[in-house]
């Protein structure tokens, strides 16, 4: 048997219900589980280099300031706990950029500790796998986050952000030339980048995924919400691919999708 975790990043208290419904709900129907990787106080002011706003604040109010906290949008947290088949990981907290690539363990363990107690201020439960804006981690900071998760999700591990304790395991995962590794009762899974993203063809798109899916025994795929409504304007062709793809994994016999909660619950031997 062959595992898929579908990850969609950067849900927060701006995203409408309408998205995540109109995205999600062939997948939900089928019954395979959604981790949406949400954001506990989304800064609306976060930028990206050329200067833009963020994809995922593409409903933000002009005049909307500071940080939203998800409990904010009683809206979208009643339609998250109405369908279970969504689970809450936790990213980050405001999404700030890099704001998990720095060596000050008071600051991280206080934006660690901040974030989860809004995600649970907000009614949602609390989150057990943590992903970090732009999958970037400092060395303290996987070691924190290494003490309060039983799961991280990244596309990749460095040596030299590593503590130094785990360098054994890390060699014997280089050596083995897996994925996947555990340090302790934590998962540190990685991800082959953004594999559903409006910036690959569809055939490339299709290409990657079936290579991934039938040669990992696990593969985590990556998406982001906002990039199906580009400019407001939802991409019916980008979103029908998605969909085209919920009806492949739930018919695919040797390929079961999961969530990150399953690998806690329900241990599988990686490779």
């Amino acid at each position: 048997m062959r595992y898929v975790i579908l990850r969609d990043d950067d849900t927060n208290a701006l995203t409408p219900v309408e998205c995540l419904e109109k995205l999600y709900r062939p997948f939900l129907d089928h019954g395979l589980p959604v981790n949406l990787a949400t954001i506990p106080a989304v800064a609306t002011d976060t930028k990206m280099p050329d200067g833009k706003l963020e994809g995922f604040l593409c409903k933000k109010n002009p005049d909307q300031i500071g940080t939203a906290p998800i409990g904010s949008n009683q809206k979208l947290v009643r339609y998250l706990l109405d369908n279970p088949g969504y689970h809450i990981v936790q990213h980050g907290l405001h999404h700030d950029y890099l704001e998990f690539d720095q060596p000050r363990r008071d600051k991280i363990v206080k934006r660690l500790e901040a974030g989860t107690q809004l995600l649970q201020q907000a009614g949602l439960p609390r989150p057990q796998t943590f992903v970090a804006p732009y999958d970037k981690l400092s060395r303290a900071s996987l070691a924190e986050v290494a003490r309060r998760f039983r799961v991280i999700s990244t596309g990749w591990y460095e040596l030299r952000r590593l503590p130094v304790g785990w360098w054994p395991r890390y060699a014997l995962k280089k050596a083995r030339h897996t994925p996947h590794w555990r340090i302790g009762p934590t998962l540190l899974l990685s991800h082959p980048g953004c594999l559903l993203s409006y910036h690959h063809s569809y055939s490339a798109m299709l290409d990657q995924i079936l290579h991934y899916v039938n040669t990992q025994q696990l593969t985590v795929l990556v998406t982001h919400w906002w990039e199906y409504f580009r400019n407001e304007q939802p991409d019916e062709a980008f979103i029908e691919f998605l969909h085209e793809t919920a009806d492949y994994l739930a018919g695919h016999r040797e390929t079961k999708v999961i969530s990150f909660s399953d690998l806690i619950s329900q241990p599988i031997a990686l490779n």
